[in-house]
């Protein structure tokens, strides 16, 4: 079972995006309603949700006007107003506002081997398993010959990716004690401007660096030649570099020293830690250039280990069941994903759809 793709046919940003939201007009639809649905258990009110996704609208136009534009185009092809759209994107904001917190979440492995060699990457992509028809895999072109290849949710303009000026990104979410519910830029349409601007880690902790955010992330930015988590929160970006060894782990706490001081995770989601510690025993097997056995290295369940795999306890209220809908790989040097539908439990050479 394969991600749902599609490639856009046009430059300018608002046609680029009417031409998305009509071709996936019924599963932006989805996706917007499942997140009201998450947001309403997590205790916002209609008028919260619309206040928040008109400010990160007014944020986004602010920051960066042609992805605005990309926005209100995709509203206009998904017959939705450009602020559902907003409420999409902005999505972590929302969260962050809220207050949200669970025990689910992404774990990220870049390991640079060495002169010569590709970057060997793999990271989980955890989120709500009433969400899991959201995910979708996209293809555009920002700027002439600069392509652009993202596995996203339907409606919001980036996450995980690569382009071809040889540069692609990992995204997990972090919760710091400065995330405020005055919405910023969305963290998401920071992931889409670095992979429409940036070939180096520097120009795309730049760019991370420029924006105002009201909530946390980590962006892993990856090259040929280097890496670098970039942390992101309203009380600034640190630049975590790969150990000597050329590992570069990272799941959903803060690494950098003066940024962990605002940490929530650590009494609110103590898993980040467990799942760190699994990535760094693996460390050999996740630095080796077969992609399933990479894959196979993030296999752990919870409770009793690290829950790096993800399984939905039906149990629980949807804001508390988590399920790991992706693994994915980076090819920087191709400019390509590579990415399984499903947990590591689940991978074999044969799950793979390369994008």
């Amino acid at each position: 079972m394969t991600f749902p793709t599609f490639t856009s046919s046009q430059g300018e940003p608002r046609a680029r995006g009417e031409e998305l939201g009509s071709h996936r007009r019924a599963a932006i639809a989805a996706n917007l309603a499942g997140y009201r649905d998450l947001f309403r258990v997590a205790g916002a009110t209609p008028a919260q949700v619309r206040a928040w996704g008109e400010q990160a609208l007014d944020r986004s136009a602010a920051w960066a006007p042609r992805l605005a534009d990309e926005i209100a185009g995709i509203a206009s092809g998904a017959g939705l107003e450009p602020w559902q759209v907003a409420v999409v994107n902005a999505r972590t904001e929302i969260l962050a506002a809220l207050h949200a917190s669970g025990e689910g979440e992404c774990s990220t492995s870049v390991v640079l081997p060495g002169p010569g060699l590709p970057p060997r990457t793999v990271q989980t992509w955890d989120w709500h398993d009433h969400l899991r028809e959201a995910p979708m895999l996209w293809e555009l072109e920002p700027s002439p010959g600069h392509v652009v290849r993202t596995f996203t949710e339907s409606g919001a303009l980036a996450k995980i990716g690569v382009n071809t000026a040889g540069l692609g990104v990992h995204f997990n979410i972090l919760r710091h004690d400065a995330d405020t519910a005055e919405v910023g830029v969305p963290v998401h349409l920071i992931a889409r401007r670095i992979l429409d601007e940036a070939a180096t880690v520097e120009e795309a902790a730049g760019i991370a660096r420029s924006a105002t955010v009201s909530a946390s992330t980590v962006i892993t930015a990856v090259t040929a030649g280097g890496a670098g988590a970039i942390e992101i929160s309203p009380a600034g970006v640190a630049v975590i570099p790969p150990d000597p060894g050329g590992v570069l782990m990272h799941c959903n706490h803060f690494l950098d020293p003066a940024l962990a001081e605002g940490e929530r995770h650590a009494t609110e989601r103590p898993g980040t830690y467990a799942r760190l510690r699994h990535l760094r025993d693996h460390a050999g097997e996740l630095s080796g250039d077969d992609l399933t056995k990479r894959a196979l290295a993030l296999l752990s369940h919870g409770p009793v280990e690290a829950p790096v795999c993800a399984h939905p306890d039906l149990s629980q209220p949807i804001d508390q069941r988590w399920e790991t809908l992706a693994t994915i790989g980076l090819d920087v040097r191709a400019g390509r994903l590579r990415v399984h539908r499903g947990g590591p439990c689940r991978v074999t050479e044969a799950t793979w759809q390369t994008f």
